[in-house]
């Protein structure tokens, strides 16, 4: 079964509007185990493509993984990338930023952990945290000791949206490839798979007070 993933690319320059974006698409796949079939059959097709990625030891690849809370980049993670390789493959999640990576600029700590020449990054959220949740959040943004005659107005952030920009070209010129993925979901959906963690024991560690917040 061929997959075309052309419906779901966004190309260079194209305008994005989470709300013109369906949260739930039409499966590519006929069951169950029809899905695991294809699973295998890609999984094994990315091994073999790590095998190339690594013998040319020329290029790196950079997935980054960004969504809603309980959307599910973990198990998509874990899934998808299971037939590869960890000796060539790290994947780094960015949580709250340490005492040290605060004293850097706000693109220091990713840029530590981007993959070598001939290797696999993966990116459980990313420098685009720096334009998303210390927006909403600005106490965050507070602590990341920025020079004093800096303003916080909409041409700060169209600086730090250049920076990214530019940083993934930087990446690009110089041999490492960037594929960004955003999983989306409804609200409705992130309530219920939240509900669905206060339920299941085993998941009660992902739970905490702040996702209320993210669920009205």
């Amino acid at each position: 079964m061929k997959i075309s993933i052309k419906k779901f690319r966004v190309r260079k320059g194209g305008q994005v509007r989470l709300k013109d974006w369906p949260t739930h698409a039409k499966p590519l796949y006929h069951s169950k185990e029809d899905y695991q079939e294809i699973l295998v059959e890609h999984v094994e097709k990315m091994s073999a493509r790590q095998n190339l990625l690594f013998a040319d030891d020329r290029y790196a690849l950079l997935l980054i993984f960004q969504a809603m809370d309980a959307a599910g980049k973990d198990g998509t993670i874990k899934h998808v990338m299971s037939g590869l390789n960890p000796q060539g493959c790290q994947v780094r999640s960015f949580k709250q930023p340490s005492s040290t990576e605060l004293n850097h600029d706000f693109l220091w700590r990713t840029n530590c952990a981007l993959p070598e020449r001939g290797n696999i990054g993966i990116f459980n959220r990313s420098y685009y945290e720096e334009v998303l949740i210390t927006r909403v959040h600005p106490e965050i943004l507070a602590a990341q000791k920025l020079p004093p005659k800096m303003h916080i107005d909409e041409t700060f952030w169209k600086h730090r949206y250049r920076s990214i920009n530019d940083l993934e070209k930087h990446l690009h010129r110089n041999g490492t490839h960037v594929i960004k993925f955003f999983l989306h979901l409804s609200k409705e959906e992130q309530r219920q798979r939240f509900l669905a963690r206060i339920d299941n024991p085993h998941k009660n560690w992902k739970f905490s007070q702040a996702d209320l917040g993210r669920t009205t």
